[in-house]
């Protein structure tokens, strides 16, 4: 009986040796909450496949928003989602970050010896300089970066920030019942004053009568800052809204929707952006689309082809990497949607008044 029950314990633990032995390491997000601050050594990749000898290229997404902000941060994160897969690169981010912890997370994605690291904004370009300076291998590519930013390993992705404003200008305009805008950004970057400027100067060409109220928040990620300048606005009388302030446009559309449903009927419209999100907010009209994934698309395939740097990637109506988005057709009427195209025929020929 001793015998058998030594060889049952033999047994016991032999199985659970091989049960621990066959355990697989815990493999590291590709899409991770963030960045580590300070990484260790990274594992040694996997090996690939005997017959394959291409490389597995990576892009990594620095954020001060969130990526589930159902503004800009969103918009930025799927448009850099969409290129890889196009491409077969993996992803991976860093969200909700402070300005003070920039360079930190660009920093550990060079460590990690990313491809390509995203910044989807001007505000990223001094952290941007200062760790491209330190990696020179490293590639990076700041979207709204200004012209005079790239270098060998840096380039600008700057969709036509004034055909952006002008495109919300037209539709407000032809909508517009009170004649008074709102326009609401997160800080005074010059993308953000561009847009502001081709939004009334379009709008302005077609009803010189129209006013357009203006704030800063000072902030990307306030909601309840968008929420609260939209409301005084309103008190104001605007009734078409534009903004470049990611989570803090998601605030100002709640306040809408809640006047809205307050009043009865939808009369005080806003105009989305950079993604084309019509059905995400009962107040919104159209959005304003810039195709930031092929921008970034075309940074990527430079790297693999050897020519990234020193350039800067345009975007606009011509390429059609600036476009008006899918349009409410219950909110807007028909012979207003062919006024607008008509207008953004005009602004490809040249002829806009504006």
């Amino acid at each position: 009986m001793k015998r058998l029950l030594s060889m049952l314990i033999v047994i016991c633990l032999l199985c659970a040796l091989t049960a621990c032995g066959a355990q697989p390491a815990e493999a590291p997000s590709s899409g991770g909450d963030a960045a580590p601050a300070a990484p260790a050594a990274p594992a040694a990749p996997a090996a690939a496949e005997p017959d394959s000898g291409e490389k597995t290229y990576r892009v990594a997404m620095i954020c001060d928003s969130s990526i589930d902000d159902g503004g800009w941060g969103a918009a930025c994160y799927l448009a850099m989602c969409d290129a890889a897969a196009a491409r077969g690169w993996e992803t991976s981010y860093t969200d909700h970050i402070d300005v003070s912890e920039y360079v930190e997370s660009m920093t550990s994605y060079c460590q990690l010896g990313y491809d390509l690291i995203f910044a989807p904004g001007e505000q990223y370009s001094d952290a941007v300089k200062q760790v491209a300076a330190e990696y020179p291998d490293i590639n990076f590519a700041v979207l709204l970066g200004t012209e005079d930013l790239p270098t060998d390993n840096i380039v600008s992705l700057l969709a036509d920030t004034n055909q952006t404003g002008y495109l919300a200008g037209i539709i407000g305009a032809l909508m517009t019942k009170t004649n008074v805008f709102g326009y609401i950004g997160a800080m005074e970057l010059e993308s953000t004053m561009t847009k502001l400027r081709g939004f009334e100067k379009a709008a302005q060409a077609i009803n010189p009568e129209i006013k357009v109220l203006t704030a800063m928040a000072g902030d990307f990620n306030d909601t309840a800052k968008g929420m609260e300048l939209a409301n005084s606005m309103i008190a104001e009388g605007a009734d078409v809204f534009y903004g470049d302030a990611s989570a803090v446009d998601s605030g100002a559309r709640q306040a809408i929707d809640a006047k809205n449903t307050a009043d009865g009927s939808i009369t005080i419209y806003n105009i989305a952006q950079p993604a084309d999100i019509l059905g995400q907010n009962p107040c919104i009209i159209t959005s304003v689309v810039t195709d930031n994934a092929g921008m970034l698309g075309m940074a990527m395939d430079d790297i693999v082809n050897g020519t990234f740097g020193n350039k800067v990637i345009f975007g606009n109506l011509e390429n059609g990497c600036v476009f008006l988005g899918a349009i409410n057709d219950e909110l807007v009427p028909a012979e207003i949607q062919e006024q607008v195209m008509d207008y953004i025929d005009q602004i490809k020929a040249g002829t806009f008044p504006g």
